[in-house]
């Protein structure tokens, strides 16, 4: 991997980022209603990686910038691990349950969602 390679991937890595944390800090209180900010990440990333894959890029920068780089940094996998943690270290399971259905539920959709958007145009 040559220096080219790598300064695509911090580039792409570090808006991912930025984006992540500005949307865990602010988006929340604009939408007024009781979901956890990793999960809006989750879905929106989900929506994005749907885009991408629609998109079927074949340049090699390109799938280093938005898959290694963007998505890499932006999607909050571990966060989403440590809530279900969280919810079982606290005992409640149902929630846990629900939680977990919730994210893989939602982040499918909003996949096919990103992914039927581009196919549809």
């Amino acid at each position: 991997m040559g220096f080219s390679s790598i300064s695509v991937i911090l580039l792409g890595s570090t808006v991912g980022l930025i984006f992540r944390i500005f949307i865990q800090n602010n988006f929340k209180r604009s939408i007024g209603f009781d979901i956890q900010n990793t999960s809006i990440v989750n879905f929106l990333s989900s929506f994005f990686l749907g885009i991408l894959v629609a998109l079927n890029f074949i340049n090699n920068e390109i799938l280093m910038l938005f898959y290694s780089g963007f998505l890499g940094c932006f999607s909050t996998f571990s966060s989403f691990i440590y809530q279900l943690f969280i919810l079982f270290k606290n005992r409640k399971f149902l929630r846990l349950f629900f939680h977990y259905i919730e994210v893989i539920i939602f982040s499918f959709l909003f996949f096919y969602l990103g992914y039927f958007f581009i196919k549809l145009f």
